[in-house]
């Protein structure tokens, strides 16, 4: 889970990958660094994500079954909330409880 901002959105055959500032990350189980690929399984915009905006992301990370591929993927049904200070206050305390 982490704080982004949408730098670019590129399409890369049947996906989409989002440069991604990354502002905050709350939980994490891979490190992170300020700039990210976030992939998203289809060229739709599901879920819409608009350059320049900041969201709080729940993403995972995929790693293929030879290990050759390794990324932070977003699903379709995946979170992406646009950031405000309250969604900021929900992550923090929730975290405290897991």
């Amino acid at each position: 889970v982490f704080q982004g901002r949408i730098l670019a959105r590129r399409f890369v055959g049947q996906e989409t990958r989002y440069e991604v500032e990354v502002k905050t990350p709350y939980r994490h189980r891979f490190p992170l660094v300020a700039r990210e690929y976030l992939w998203v399984p289809n060229t739709c915009g599901c879920p819409p994500l608009r350059e320049g905006a900041e969201y709080l992301l729940m993403a995972r990370r995929h790693v293929n079954y030879e290990r050759t591929l390794n990324r932070i993927l977003l699903q379709d049904d995946g979170y992406a909330r646009p950031w405000t200070p309250r969604e900021d206050r929900l992550v923090r305390e929730a975290a405290r409880h897991c």
